[in-house]
């Protein structure tokens, strides 16, 4: 894990230097066919990353969006009209049945199918019509890490296709990438802070309401603590009345519109005397009782999501270590999920 964490600079660098040209070229054919709306499909991680693309899609495109529930398909056999809709299955290995067979049967029902995966051999790249390859190199640790990040961005760049975008604003986020992973030191420090918690909250709106998810879920597999992800919306909906002095909320604020939405829940956090912790700027930071300053100050709020989860993976791993686990052998887990 501690490895390919590390590699994620060189990944982003493969993807803009590599990967980005047969991605516009897909963005663009898929463009000339208008899709009237998109439908979004993945587990695990890959569903965080499909959660983002759902944000850019609606945001940047005004292509409404949804996340679909294979379950529709797989179990109770439903075949909509899916004509002149787009079908983004998203999936590291792109090895499960259900991703496979959901994918199969949209296009089957007139769907526009691609695949974005870290397998161009995969039996999901093979049904699908179109493919994204993420280019992250083979991913051996059981949490996944850096193809979260190249999902993101190989996402980002095809959002930025379909408008007929170059993406040349990600083009800093290799070196950003490099400068977080060069601060472990601080993240040990949290980590030390928050070996013992039993629970933990975690918050955000806007792009960075993925992230939150994506460290929530990286929590729970490598270190087993209960970590509970709440847009901030969401989290005044009744959950805020479990947050106290003892479990820690980390809010991932970003700069942007989704900071400012989010702004209301961290007064009243702190009204509560919440732990809270700030992975966001510094002028947030400050105001929290711990926190991690991230460098967005000339980043794209849509671009800041795959710098978010880089100190939040680090946290992960050093909270694991912290508590004598081993994070490259999650108990129960397996590389590729088999669901059906």
């Amino acid at each position: 894990m501690a490895r390919e964490m590390a590699e994620q600079p060189a990944v982003l660098r493969r993807i803009l230097d590599e990967g980005a040209p047969a991605v516009r070229r897909v963005a663009r054919e898929i463009a000339a066919r208008r899709p009237r709306f998109v439908l979004l499909t993945a587990r695990g991680t890959s569903d965080n990353a499909a959660l983002y693309a759902k944000y850019l899609l609606e945001i940047r495109l005004g292509l409404p969006c949804g996340l679909t529930s294979m379950s529709t398909t797989t179990a109770y056999g439903a075949r909509p009209d899916l004509t002149d809709v787009l079908v983004v299955t998203v999936s590291q290995s792109g090895g499960s049945p259900d991703l496979v067979a959901s994918t199969r049967a949209a296009r089957e029902a007139g769907a526009i199918t691609l695949a974005v995966t870290n397998n161009p051999d995969s039996p999901l790249a093979g049904v699908s019509e179109y493919h994204i390859d993420i280019l992250a190199g083979p991913e051996k640790a059981l949490p996944a890490t850096k193809t979260y990040t190249a999902s993101l961005l190989a996402l980002y760049l095809f959002a930025e296709g379909l408008r007929d975008g170059d993406g040349a604003p990600a083009k800093g986020l290799p070196d950003l990438a490099e400068q977080l992973l060069a601060r472990q030191d601080e993240v040990r420090a949290l980590a030390a802070r928050y070996r013992f918690a039993e629970r933990m909250v975690i918050t955000s709106r806007g792009y960075g309401y993925p992230t939150a998810k994506e460290a929530a879920l990286k929590l729970m597999e490598t270190s087993y603590i209960p970590a509970l992800s709440y847009s901030g919306a969401d989290l005044l909906h009744g959950p805020l009345a479990m947050v106290d002095n003892v479990s820690p909320v980390i809010a991932v604020v970003t700069d942007g519109k989704g900071g400012e939405a989010l702004q209301p829940v961290l007064d009243r956090l702190r009204d509560r005397g919440a732990d809270l912790v700030v992975i966001g700027p510094r002028s947030q930071v400050e105001q929290a009782s711990a926190g991690f300053v991230l460098p967005t100050e000339a980043v794209a709020e849509e671009l800041q999501p795959i710098l978010e989860i880089i100190p939040l993976q680090l946290l992960a791993y050093e909270v694991t270590v912290a508590r004598g686990q081993d994070p490259d052998a999650p108990r129960a887990l397996a590389k590729v999920t088999e669901t059906r």
